[in-house]
């Protein structure tokens, strides 16, 4: 399986527990807190909704030429989100199921050449239409986690963990922000949720933001 093919199935993979998560929370619940400060499980589901409408963004681009940013600024973006997470609960779901459906949908039908293309990233990074799956993939399953409504990192589709943990650790080791030892016994579930700063094991630093 190539790794385009990959990612694809982690980020559709993700993408239903995510959904499936939100689905088995009352109203209530999803208006409660998520894992992330000052944000509510709302708050996480509009971020998620509002990323594959970005991410769709990128494919448009890729796929006419046409430039087309994932958000206009970053306070368009911060603002989509508070707006999307005050939306009635059922509008809210509706959002990020058929936000998740036009992007599969938009990808399914890019055309081949078009994943070459190149777009570049809300953080400024310039990369080709081809990362995109990798970005949804690892947008749905951090998130899933995030929800705080039972998913851990254990749960997340085999071999997503590794692959984001080694990714971050390159980032990471790039910014000179790794521990000197205690990373070597971590499982990869463990591993990522400690470099993506969602849990810090007894006798490592906190570490700063990943992205």
């Amino acid at each position: 399986m190539s790794a385009n093919a990959r990612a694809a199935a982690w980020s559709a993979e993700g993408t239903a527990l995510l959904l499936a998560t939100v689905e088995g929370l009352t109203d209530d619940e999803l208006s409660g807190p998520s894992a992330l400060p000052g944000w509510t499980r709302r708050h996480v589901l509009a971020h998620v909704a509002s990323n594959a409408e970005a991410l769709g963004r990128l494919l448009h681009w890729a796929r006419t030429g046409e430039r087309t940013p994932m958000y206009a600024s970053p306070e368009r973006r911060a603002a989509d989100i508070e707006e999307g997470a005050r939306r009635p609960a059922p509008q809210l779901r509706s959002w990020a199921r058929e936000s998740a459906e036009a992007l599969a949908a938009a990808s399914a039908e890019l055309p081949q050449r078009a994943w070459s293309a190149e777009v570049v990233t809300a953080q400024g990074r310039t990369v080709t239409a081809a990362e995109v799956p990798w970005m949804r993939a690892r947008e749905v399953c951090v998130h899933a986690v995030d929800l705080a409504a039972g998913v851990t990192f254990a749960d997340l589709p085999e071999g997503f963990c590794a692959a984001l943990a080694a990714e971050v650790t390159a980032r990471r080791a790039a910014r000179d922000e790794l521990p000197a030892a205690g990373l070597a016994g971590l499982t990869p579930p463990d591993l990522a949720a400690y470099l993506t700063g969602r849990a810090v094991p007894e006798g490592l630093p906190k570490l700063p933001p990943w992205l």
